[in-house]
C-alpha cells in the first residue's frame, strides 16, 4: 500500500458491471488511483461466471477488479442514492453502466450530477450510446461483433463468421473510458470543471475494423473472413514448417528478402510475382506454395528464433499455458501474484510510477465497513441499503 503510481491522488466511484467498466475501473487502480467498486445486492454476475472459482469467486471477476475496495449498495432505495451522493462527495470519477433511464429515476440525471460536482468526471459505458436509433438498448460483447461487422470479417476463408475468441469489444471500450477519463482529467486542471465521458461498445467496435473500413471506402469492396491471412500485406499468414505452423508478419521488401535467404529461396525477391507487396498480394496464393517449400525443412521455434533476431517479424502458434510459463512474459511483470490470487499485469510501462498491485479483487462487500468510517457513515443505520455488511451473502462455489 505504501507505492503511489501516477494517478494516487484520484479517487473513484466504480459501480459498473460485468467488463468494459470494471476493466477500466482496474487500469486507473493498477496506476494508483483509489477505487471503490460499488456492487448492487445480487453482486457483479461475473462472480459467477464460473468455473473455475477461487474461494467462491469466478476467474471472470477476480480478472477485473485488482487494487479495488468493495462495498455493496442497494441503489434503488432512496437511502442507497443517498449513500452513493455522499460517496461521490469526495470523488474523482464516476464510473457506471447501468440501463438506459435508471440513474434518470432515481434522480440522478447528467445534469443533476453536474450540478452537484462540478469536478466531477462522470464515465459512462453502455451498449449503443444514449442517443440515435439504437441509443439506450442493451448490448454485450458477442451481439456487438456481430452486429459491427467484426464477425463479418473473422473466420476461415470461404468459411462462415466467427466470432474472435475473446471480448475485444468490451476490453477495448473499457480502454478508451480510460483514455477519455484520463482526457477530461487533463483539461479539468485548466477549466476546473468535470464532464461526462461516453463510450459505447458499438463506437468501439465500429472503429476496430481497420482495415477493413478504409479498404471499402476506397475500393467498395465488402471484406469477407480471410483466416489468418492480411487483406492488405504479404506474406503475412501462418505457414506449414516441418514441425509446428510459424505466423510470418512481412511487412516490407527487406524483411521479405531475409526471410527468402534464411528459408534457402533468395530467388523469390526477384521473381516479378513477388516483387512488391502489391505484386505478392494478387499472387498471394502462389506464394504461400514456394515459401512452404522452404520453410519444410525448417524446425519452427529454432526458425522463429533465428528470423526475429534477423528482424522478420514473426512467431510460433502458441497455447496460453505456453504464453504463462515463457520467460520474456514472466520478465515483463505480465504475471502478478498476490497470496493465492493471480492476476495478468499492467502493459503500460512507466518510469517512474510504475503500475502496483496492492490489493486482491474484493470479496463480495468485503470493505464496506471500512469505507463507511471513512466517510463517518453509520452503517448500522442503513443496514436495508448495506447487503453484506456483516458477511457476504453468497454462497461458496467450487470448481
Amino acid at each position: 500500500m505504501t507505492m503511489r503510481g501516477s494517478l494516487a491522488n484520484i479517487k473513484v466511484i466504480d459501480a459498473s458491471r460485468v467488463l468494459g467498466g470494471p476493466y477500466a475501473g482496474q487500469v486507473l487502480a493498477d496506476h494508483g488511483a483509489d477505487v471503490i467498486k460499488i456492487e448492487p445486492p445480487a453482486g457483479d454476475e461475473t462472480r459467477g461466471w464460473g468455473p473455475p472459482f477461487l474461494d467462491g469467486t469466478a476467474s471472470y471477476f477476480l480478472g477485473l477488479n485488482r487494487n479495488k475496495r468493495g462495498m455493496a449498495l442497494d441503489m434503488s432505495k432512496p437511502a442507497g442514492q443517498e449513500l452513493l451522493l455522499r460517496l461521490l462527495e469526495t470523488a474523482d470519477v464516476f464510473i457506471e453502466n447501468f440501463k438506459a433511464g435508471t440513474l434518470e429515476r432515481w434522480g440522478l440525471t447528467r445534469e443533476e450530477l453536474q450540478t452537484r460536482f462540478p469536478r466531477l468526471i462522470h464515465c459512462r459505458v453502455s451498449g449503443f450510446g444514449s442517443d440515435g436509433p439504437m441509443g439506450g438498448l442493451p448490448g454485450y460483447d458477442a451481439a456487438i461483433q456481430a452486429s459491427c461487422g467484426i464477425m463479418s470479417v473473422n473466420g476461415e476463408l470461404g468459411g462462415d463468421p466467427l466470432r474472435v475468441g475473446l471480448p475485444v469489444v468490451d476490453m477495448v471500450t473499457g480502454l478508451n473510458a480510460v483514455i477519455g477519463i484520463l482526457m477530461a482529467l487533463n483539461e479539468r486542471v485548466a477549466s476546473g470543471k468535470g464532464q461526462f465521458v461516453e463510450t459505447a461498445l458499438y463506437d468501439c467496435g465500429v472503429s476496430l475494423l481497420h482495415p477493413h473500413l478504409p479498404n471499402y471506402y476506397l475500393s467498395g469492396k465488402v471484406a469477407k473472413p480471410s483466416g489468418n491471412a492480411h487483406p492488405n500485406i504479404c506474406p503475412y499468414d501462418t505457414f506449414a514448417t516441418a514441425t509446428d505452423p510459424i505466423f510470418l508478419a512481412v511487412g516490407n521488401n527487406r524483411q521479405f528478402e531475409i526471410l527468402c535467404q534464411i528459408i534457402g529461396r533468395p530467388d523469390l525477391p526477384q521473381n516479378p510475382l513477388f516483387v512488391s507487396n502489391g505484386e505478392r498480394n494478387v499472387n498471394r496464393d502462389a506464394l504461400k506454395v514456394e515459401l512452404e517449400k522452404g520453410l519444410a525443412s525448417h524446425e519452427c521455434n529454432e526458425l522463429v528464433d533465428t528470423l526475429i533476431k534477423a528482424g522478420v517479424p514473426c512467431g510460433a502458434v502458441r497455447t496460453i499455458d505456453q504464453v504463462v510459463a515463457d520467460e520474456h512474459t514472466i520478465h515483463r511483470e505480465m504475471i502478478v501474484d498476490i497470496d493465492n490470487y493471480r492476476g495478468t499485469g499492467s502493459p503500460i510501462k512507466m518510469s517512474r510510477t510504475p503500475a502496483s498491485y496492492r490489493l486482491k479483487p474484493p470479496q463480495f462487500a468485503e470493505h464496506t465497513q471500512e469505507i463507511l468510517d471513512e466517510f463517518a457513515v453509520d452503517g448500522k443505520a442503513l443496514e436495508e441499503v448495506l447487503p453484506g455488511l456483516d458477511q457476504p451473502p453468497l454462497k461458496t462455489r467450487t470448481a
